[in-house]
């Protein structure tokens, strides 16, 4: 019996102490100190400390050094490079974080408005329709299993790339009394299968029974180019068909310039969208090659300024945006760029590509009076936070027009095919 109250005494005692030792403050900063710490050439990392913790670098190079102040340590990085550092509580090292030095990177900043047109692989599947037939009505691509969102990619072993690549084998196999061998490409796979046209007894014409689209326009905002490679990252999210709202399988694509001619507000359950026209000489600036959630993508073929910031400015990595103030660049009138102050309510420091990275709110009374908040077509619109292009806006949220969603610019540059993280292959000794 005695015993058993020894051991209530000691697992109490236990877990008095470790409660105690989680809430203790010097735990608590050693805890939320990250294991990586990633920073490029020129910049500075600072971290709050209690004061019994201090740090101290493994290797001594002039390449990264550390400023100790009474509550905080401040990492500076002037080369690329690697280090390690080692904080300690009264002599007891109680952590290792690994010091990353990048080599410095820098873009320009976008804002501008692009008029987007997408030429899909195939062609897509939108709708099914009812052919009237002698016998009835029917759907010859139902029958088939062809659904809404599938690619016809190739018809009789021929490519298929634009939708009137399609009417002559309809039109052959209806006289022929033949069924075409289709190519279907699905989400889950490719397949093939036979569609028998049946003919319109109104239009005396065979008809498949489904309605096809072979491209998509839109508009959007530009978010950076790389002045080197001349890659750049627009948009923010994926482009998804109006039809099948399922994303459009890219074969090639065009970005032109784009003038905004109007503004429909938003509010609260409906999100307002800018009205714009693709500039009247239709000049294509770049092609797309890549439709992915964190936008489109490609190369410039034309100078594309902003006239606002035409200068590259450096980046900032996920877990170094941070809650405050900040800006955007977009269009609201013409194709005039302006700046925006907006807030960044929260932030999340992402080890692995996310598309809602931040939470933002549009502070800026000039752009709340015109737009109600963030409208559609504002996807893409740089957001700047001291100097530094952190990320795009992405999506409106429906019942607050004010707010929405952005992306680090961290994971749209890795899905341009750019690498930032341009490492030494020395380890530190």
């Amino acid at each position: 019996m005695k015993l058993e109250i020894i051991r209530k005494i000691i697992g109490g005692i236990l877990l008095v102490s470790l409660i105690s030792l989680i809430f203790f403050q010097p735990l608590q900063q050693y805890l939320s100190v990250p294991k990586t710490i990633t920073v490029f050439e020129g910049q500075d990392y600072t971290f709050q400390k209690a004061v019994p913790v201090s740090a101290a670098l493994v290797s001594h190079n002039s390449t990264i050094t550390l400023e100790q102040e009474k509550h905080s340590v401040s990492v500076k990085a002037s080369e690329k490079g690697k280090n390690e550092m080692l904080l300690e509580y009264a002599g007891i090292p109680i952590k290792k974080v690994d010091v990353r030095v990048l080599k410095d990177f820098r873009v320009i900043p976008g804002g501008q408005s692009i008029g987007v047109k997408l030429n899909t692989v195939g062609v897509l599947v939108v709708g099914h329709h009812l052919v009237n037939t002698s016998n009835g009505k029917k759907s010859p691509g139902e029958i088939a299993g062809i659904k809404v969102g599938d690619i016809i990619t190739e018809i009789n072993g021929n490519k298929i790339e634009k939708m009137t690549d399609v009417a002559p084998f309809v039109q052959a196999a209806g006289q022929d009394g033949k069924a075409l061998d289709m190519m279907i490409s699905r989400e889950s796979g490719k397949f093939k299968t036979k569609l028998t046209p049946l003919k319109d007894k109104e239009e005396n014409s065979y008809k498949l029974g489904l309605y096809i689209r072979d491209s998509a326009a839109g508009i959007g905002t530009m978010t950076f180019i790389h002045p080197q490679s001349k890659k750049y990252g627009a948009l923010g999210h994926v482009i998804s068909d109006m039809d099948t709202k399922k994303p459009i399988v890219v074969e090639d694509g065009q970005i032109v310039r784009s003038t905004v001619t109007s503004i429909e507000k938003g509010s609260n359950g409906d999100p307002g969208e800018k009205l714009a026209r693709f500039s009247s000489d239709r000049e294509i600036v770049g092609n797309i090659t890549k439709n992915s959630p964190f936008g489109i993508f490609g190369e410039l073929n034309k100078e594309l300024k902003n006239g606002v910031l035409d200068k590259p400015l450096p980046i900032a990595l996920s877990h170094q945006v941070k809650e405050g103030p900040a800006k955007i660049l977009t269009v609201v009138n013409n194709d005039k760029v302006e700046e925006f102050n907006i807030e960044i309510v929260s932030t999340i420091p992402q080890k692995f590509p996310a598309t809602k990275g931040m939470v933002i709110k549009v502070t800026d009374p000039k752009l709340l009076e015109k737009t109600g908040g963030i409208v559609q077509g504002m996807s893409g619109s740089p957001i700047i936070q001291d100097g530094k292009l952190v990320g795009a806006v992405t999506h409106v949220f429906v019942n607050d027009p004010t707010s929405g969603y952005g992306v680090h610019i961290e994971w749209m540059l890795n899905e341009a095919g750019i690498n930032i993280y341009d490492m030494p292959k020395n380890k530190a000794s």
